[in-house]
């Protein structure tokens, strides 16, 4: 009887999620797949401090995406990990967040299987959930939200947005709403919540969530507008909408016009 000869393993690309910035918040699995990487493709919302934990011998290679900025092809980075992962390379894709949570992991994934190639995830914690901790609030609370709904607020190319009118409708059901990428369209997206949601609903807004230069604001929908332009917030940003908000110290409870905002 002869023996089966051992089918070779695939070659290997892991997702990892370096999470909202802060070093800190890196999973133990996550910072033993950085440390092994010798190839690493570095997301521009990757925090300087999660890069300290990549070896001197790595190869590191910026493939920045970033709404409204000049960003690596999607495809380029892709070829670029199957290439790399067939030298032999360790082959980590190094993504800010969470490489499933609007991060293109699961398009990535589907390519580098199509390829061949192994793939594993390392979850990290998103943006969402840390801005949200950042304030002292929770995303559910058994009072005030029985769910949380993300959202993208920015379209892909040659699609349609997301029907604000109809999320608020969903939202005033007891959800949470975190938006992602949804800065740029603040005015827009606040006068499709209020239909439902009513202008005085809390909503706050976390840019550079976990970061020492974390700032942040706390209004309403009504004011949403007023408070981004006067707090001067851009992007990177998440925007918070919801009645988790009124556990804020900020706030008056229950929630009220008026609200006032707040910086980090």
């Amino acid at each position: 009887m002869h023996a089966q000869p051992d089918t070779p393993t695939p070659p290997t690309v892991t997702l990892v999620g370096a999470g909202p910035g802060d070093p800190d918040l890196l999973t133990l699995k996550a910072l033993r797949a950085i440390r092994r990487a010798t190839v690493v493709l570095v997301d521009d919302l990757v925090g300087e401090g999660v890069l300290r934990h990549v070896r001197r011998s790595a190869r590191v290679v910026p493939v920045g995406k970033r709404g409204g900025c000049r960003s690596t092809p999607q495809d380029f980075i892709e070829r670029l990990m199957i290439t790399e992962a067939r030298r032999g390379e360790r082959v980590v894709r190094l993504k800010g967040g969470d490489p499933f949570v609007f991060g293109r992991g699961g398009e990535e994934a589907e390519h580098l299987r199509a390829a061949g190639l192994r793939v594993e995830v390392v979850n990290g914690i998103t943006a969402g959930l840390a801005a949200c901790t950042a304030l002292g609030a929770p995303l559910t609370h058994r009072e005030h939200a029985h769910g949380v709904i993300f959202v993208t607020g920015h379209a892909r190319d040659g699609q349609s947005e997301l029907d604000w009118v109809q999320l608020s409708a969903t939202a005033a059901q007891g959800f949470t709403l975190v938006i992602y990428m949804g800065v740029a369209r603040h005015a827009h997206i606040a006068e499709g919540l209020r239909t439902h949601l009513g202008g005085a609903m809390p909503v706050a807004v976390v840019q550079h969530a976990s970061l020492p230069h974390q700032r942040h604001a706390v209004t309403t929908l009504d004011a949403l507008a007023d408070t981004v332009r006067r707090e001067d917030l851009g992007s990177p940003a998440v925007i918070i909408v919801g009645n988790v908000l009124q556990g804020l110290a900020a706030l008056p409870r229950p929630a009220a016009e008026g609200l006032t905002a707040v910086a980090a």
